[in-house]
């Protein structure tokens, strides 16, 4: 049974900085792509970043147009972690951010994926 755990949510103006973690057990991190979501109330669950298996393309990373040059995602395999920096936070980045894992292709799309955390929420004050 594959399970992620998040971390690293929290308050911050805008403009600041956060980085949330997410460790996963089993052996579905290291084949498989890894992937952050967020929702904010009302919304449906959007796309942030993923990140794919180094065998596939040596890991190449995808992201959001709304988070480019902001967020940075990044894998630790030896820690079973991905990593999201979030600078220059805006309060249109308030929402519940997800991790998922286990998808094999379309990595942007939330049905691509086996497996969601429980949520780890992020609010930026203006």
């Amino acid at each position: 049974q594959v399970q992620l755990v998040e971390s690293g949510g929290g308050l911050v103006q805008a403009g600041g900085s956060l980085r949330l973690s997410c460790v996963a057990s089993g052996s579905t991190f290291i084949s498989n792509a890894m992937g952050w979501f967020r929702q904010a109330p009302g919304k449906e669950r959007d796309f942030v970043a993923a990140i794919v298996a180094i065998a596939w393309s040596g890991g190449t990373m995808y992201y959001a147009d709304s988070v480019k040059g902001r967020f940075t995602i990044s894998r630790d395999n030896a820690k079973n972690t991905v990593y999201l920096q979030m600078n220059s936070l805006k309060p249109e980045d308030t929402a519940v951010y997800y991790c998922a894992a286990g998808a094999r292709t379309r990595v942007a799309v939330p049905g691509s994926y086996d497996y969601w955390g429980q949520g780890t929420q992020v609010t930026v004050s203006s």
